[in-house]
């Protein structure tokens, strides 16, 4: 029974296939339009509810085959549109396998329907614009034959990304120009699209539909919906494509006029038009990134600044002139982005001079000021609110510090310093400062943002160079009041937060700038400044890697004792009596690698004072270690990181290689240009062991306390350091010769073999005096290890002479036999000594008598005489007669 329906249902299916090419057939009969259209009505009657998966290759011959017989004969126009109609449904698929099956043929059916936008009837396009929307967000109809399932939604959307219908419907654009109704039809459907798929975005994109839907933003719209959805189109594409990308689109001269125009036009102060006004100046600001973007060209630039500095300077410009700010949520939104983007446009220097002749310098410091007390402004004026105010004020301050070393004239010009000292005394004249918030109302963490931001201007100020606007900073006396102000943070109970290391950091930094290379600055640092310096020292690097700001603050710690302290022999002096170098010195042995090339630079400069001496040499760390040795230990470290060749106890491997690191040695394969430092010179400056070298230039190798032998050894390379340097230089000099195929003269020659027989016979020597160390070394240790066995052999017989008395006294005590033995030769040895009387004779020194009855009670002390006939030396000797 299943075998026979199987097999009429292919039958079935046969004679419908046989049906559709004989419709196609049928149709392509020029001289039956009758008979076509009612065929035509009858295939549309039967596939009222959708068309299946598998007939789409013929529905598209005979939608292209209506296409073409519409230009001559309207009555298919109903036709071909309710064909249209229907393709909005979704597709029908029997089985599920069709979605798979039938995937190439559905998606070349979608872009052969994208090519029927040619056809010129009104009725038609819209229907195809209509269809393309209908097809991703409709739903199925309700009633379907059996069997029949409609396509997944996440399957249409694939359908449309893989087809062509983006590129075919940006091009039919320019085709609807004239008809409003289906260009606005169109441009939703693409927004629609654009809005939830990445890959159709990309699609539009490439068929450079950034471009096309820009110049077409401004064309005549009664319902004022087509700039909305052009503006979020782009935006779509922004978001889900590379910004490069569509900016780069966008930058021409043409889309910059166009989005010039649809700003310009949106007067209105409706809620809706101030946020598209918005969203075109967001748009503007990304176009502003590329520095080849012509702003300045199509004249939308100067107008921008002009809007940028309106309310706070007055114009005349017919722009502004007839503004008036409601003050409203989105025109605080659009004053942000404007002035968001003076910072963008700064980076075509041509902006400058816009700037300069609209005065931005000026509004910015106005901006900035401090914030006026509500009693000051006017009854019932509008205005900004106090959080808005705080806002606009810190974005002022974050431009300034990138547009004032850029325009130092117009800034020294509008008194900047001051406007900044003052905003910066007020600040500080209140409490300490505390919290980390934005709001004039809980005025300690405000007060806070706006010192960092002032700060962050007078370092991007101060680090331009230019001498007169540091040295009036100077003149206002602004090293006293930053190092005032840096105290009184650090002896706040709080503890330091991001913004606050920020804070410190950038002081330091300010007064290193100012005090680098003036003698009278640095006596102006003075004694508070060492005090700052020694106690930010004294905090060490066990917060370096915190990840908050530790690692500045102590890298600018440094750089302020470089440049406050060093050179000025009055601070050098006092910084050496706060132990400043044994502070150096500690962060030396603690610190991670990064900051050893830094501390040992501020070392080697403060060697010129001849103080500095002393205080090296009385420094131990924490395991008894002294500088020397600190230092040595370094090379070691470093000359294990850079694999020099050394032997096991860190002497020399290869006479002919004293030196040389890995890198150098396969930097030496290729010939470098004059202008360019060899491997050899590069070195000197990339590690450690030229610095350290020089210390040792100003501490000597002679009579250094606190060295092993390893440290010998390694004292004897940085001994013959620079003559070792010297040769290497020669040996590349040599090399690169021999590269570049040229050979020296004779005499160059000879020169060349004595400088590296020299060098190699100086490395030899050294290698032979660190042999000889660790020989000696050997041998003391040898020599100790006796030592060690001959006290442990005396500490073992005592022990053992110790056990056998014990064994003795137990077996005496224990044993009566024993120690009756024991008893009868102690009384033996007395009755020996008592047949043998000794005879004393002497001088009596003393008679003492005591309580005792009888001879008992006499005391005789007698006194030694030396006789010629004794043999024996009488003792002196006290006891009872």
């Amino acid at each position: 029974m299943a075998t026979e329906v199987r097999r009429q249902t292919s039958s079935l299916k046969q004679k419908e296939g046989e049906a559709q090419n004989g419709n196609i057939l049928f149709l392509r009969k020029a001289n039956l339009k009758n008979r076509h259209l009612f065929v035509l009505k009858k295939l549309l009657q039967r596939n009222q509810t959708g068309f299946l998966l598998k007939e789409l290759p013929h529905l598209a011959q005979i939608l292209n085959i209506c296409a073409e017989k519409v230009i001559d004969n309207p009555e298919y126009v109903p036709f071909l549109c309710e064909a249209l109609r229907i393709c909005g449904f979704p597709f029908l698929k029997e089985k599920a396998s069709d979605e798979l099956t039938y995937t190439q043929e559905a998606t070349e059916f979608l872009s052969d329907m994208g090519c029927l936008m040619k056809v010129p009837q009104a009725e038609v396009r819209q229907q195809i614009v209509e269809s393309v929307k209908s097809f991703y967000v409709g739903a199925a109809p309700r009633q379907l034959h059996d069997g029949l399932q409609p396509i997944s939604p996440g399957y249409r959307l694939q359908l449309l990304e893989r087809s062509d219908l983006a590129h075919t419907l940006l091009l039919s654009m320019a085709a609807v120009e004239h008809q409003s109704a289906i260009r606005l039809q169109l441009l939703q459907t693409l927004q629609i699209l654009s809005s939830s798929s990445d890959i159709y975005c990309v699609s539009i994109l490439h068929a450079r539909g950034a471009e096309t839907i820009c110049l077409h933003m401004n064309e005549p719209d009664p319902s004022g919906q087509l700039l909305l959805s052009s503006c979020e189109i782009l935006w779509n594409l922004l978001k889900s494509c590379n910004t490069e990308e569509v900016t780069a689109q966008l930058s021409s001269i043409e889309c910059v006029t166009s989005l010039k125009e649809a700003f310009l036009q949106q007067n209105s102060s409706q809620q809706g038009d101030l946020q598209l006004k918005n969203d075109l100046l967001m748009i503007t600001t990304l176009i502003a990134e590329n520095t080849s973007s012509l702003l300045i060209e199509s004249l939308f630039a100067r107008q921008l600044i002009a809007l940028a500095t309106f309310p706070e300077l007055k114009s005349n410009k017919p722009l502004v002139e007839n503004l008036k700010p409601t003050f409203t949520r989105e025109d605080f939104r659009m004053k942000k982005l404007l002035l968001n983007l003076l910072v963008y446009m700064s980076k075509d220097l041509a902006t400058l001079q816009l700037y300069k002749e609209e005065n931005v310098v000026l509004s910015l410091l106005t901006l900035m000021k401090p914030p006026a007390a509500l009693s000051e402004r006017g009854a019932g004026s509008h205005h900004w609110s106090s959080m808005q105010q705080e806002e606009l004020q810190l974005q002022a301050l974050a431009i300034l510090a990138t547009i004032a070393p850029l325009m130092l004239d117009d800034y020294m010009s509008y008194q900047g310093n001051t406007c900044l000292l003052i905003l910066l005394d007020w600040c500080v004249r209140q409490d300490s400062l505390l919290g980390q918030g934005l709001s004039f109302q809980g005025t300690e963490s405000s007060r806070k943002a706006l010192v960092q931001h002032c700060i962050r201007v007078m370092r991007s100020v101060t680090s331009s160079g230019v001498n007169i606007v540091n040295q009036d900073l100077c003149d206002q006396g602004i090293i006293n009041q930053l190092l005032g102000m840096l105290m009184q943070m650090e002896v706040s109970p709080d503890k330091d937060d991001v913004i606050t290391l920020e804070i410190k950091s950038d002081i330091q930094l300010i007064l290193s700038v100012l005090c680098e290379s003036d003698m009278h600055r640095k006596e102006l640092f003075g004694s508070e400044g060492v005090e700052m310096a020694v106690h930010f020292l004294g905090k060490g690097s066990s917060n370096f890697y915190s990840g908050l700001g530790h690692n500045k603050l102590l890298l600018s710690t440094l750089d302020c004792v470089r440049s406050c302290i060093v050179g000025c022999y009055t601070t050098e002096d006092y910084f050496l009596a706060k132990k400043g170098v044994c502070l150096l010195l500690d962060l030396l042995s603690s610190s991670p690698k990064c900051l050893h090339c830094t501390i040992l630079a501020t070392l080697i400069e403060l060697y010129d004072n001849p103080n500095t001496q002393s205080y090296v040499l009385s420094w131990r760390g924490d395991g008894g270690e002294t500088a020397p040795g600190l230092l040595l230990q370094l090379w070691r470290e470093q000359e294990e990181d850079l694999k020099v060749s050394r032997n096991q106890h860190g002497g020399i491997a290869d006479p002919k290689k004293p030196l040389h690191s890995l890198y150098q040695q396969e930097d030496t394969k290729y010939s470098f240009p004059a202008k360019m430092a060899s491997a050899a010179v590069l070195e000197m400056s990339e590690n450690l062991r030229s610095k350290i070298y020089s210390i040792f230039c100003k501490l000597g190798f002679q009579d250094l306390p606190g060295l092993s032998a390893k440290h010998y050894v390694t004292l004897g390379i940085v001994k013959k350091y620079l003559d070792f340097k010297v040769g290497e230089v020669w040996e590349e000099i040599g090399k690169e010769l021999t590269l570049d195929g040229v050979r020296p003269v004779t005499p160059d020659m000879e020169v060349l073999d004595a400088i590296r027989e020299i060098t190699e016979d100086k490395a030899r020597r050294v290698a032979a005096e660190q042999k000889n160390i660790m020989e000696q070394q050997e041998k003391e240790e040898i020599r100790e290890e006796d030592l060690l066995y001959s006290e442990i052999n005396s500490r073992l017989k005592q022990q053992e002479l110790a056990a056998k008395s014990w064994d003795n006294y137990v077996s005496k005590t224990s044993n009566y036999e024993i120690l009756k033995e024991v008893r009868a030769q102690r009384e033996k040895r007395q009755e020996s000594s008592r047949s043998k009387p000794k005879i004393f004779v002497g001088q009596v020194m003393s008679i003492e008598t005591t309580d005792t009855p009888g001879p008992a009670g006499v005391k005789v002390v007698l006194a030694r005489a030396a006789l010629s006939t004794q043999p024996e030396h009488l003792s002196t000797r006290s006891g009872n007669n």
